[in-house]
């Protein structure tokens, strides 16, 4: 499944991340995942959350974006959840790519039975009804 966390900036986005990402680390008999921007997340996410820059390994893009996701459903079999904050800032701000990845993301979460979440810093409005079909809006 993929879930996608939508609003502006200052909209509480990120908090209802954290809460979720928290709450999922707790009741979740496997692992917990979290892709983030910068180091925003370090001490609001508890310690039992996997929390990964992309910036530390240089991910930009939607395809690189991917690509990380791939490698963390290959290398960890227990990975029951992902996380994803500052979806638009680690891919782009071209809503048609970002439909195009949740599709492929949504691919993914079938074959690995993994769920995804990300936030999303926009209108609803502003994006294509393409997502919804992929995506569920939480």
């Amino acid at each position: 499944m993929v879930q996608i966390i939508i609003g502006n900036k200052g909209s509480g986005k990120t908090k209802r991340l954290i809460d979720l990402v928290n709450n999922t680390a707790q009741a979740s008999k496997g692992d917990v995942v979290c892709v983030e921007r910068g180091d925003v997340l370090t001490y609001s996410i508890t310690h039992k959350v996997r929390l990964i820059d992309s910036q530390t390994y240089g991910i930009s893009g939607y395809s690189e974006y991917y690509g990380l996701l791939c490698g963390i459903c290959a290398a960890n079999h227990d990975v029951t959840d992902v996380f994803g904050d500052a979806t638009l800032r680690i891919g782009t701000r071209d809503y048609d790519e970002l439909a195009d990845f949740l599709d492929r993301v949504s691919v993914l979460s079938e074959e690995s039975n993994i769920n995804f979440c990300f936030t999303v810093s926009c209108d609803e409005s502003d994006l294509p009804a393409k997502i919804f079909e992929v995506a569920k809006k939480l």
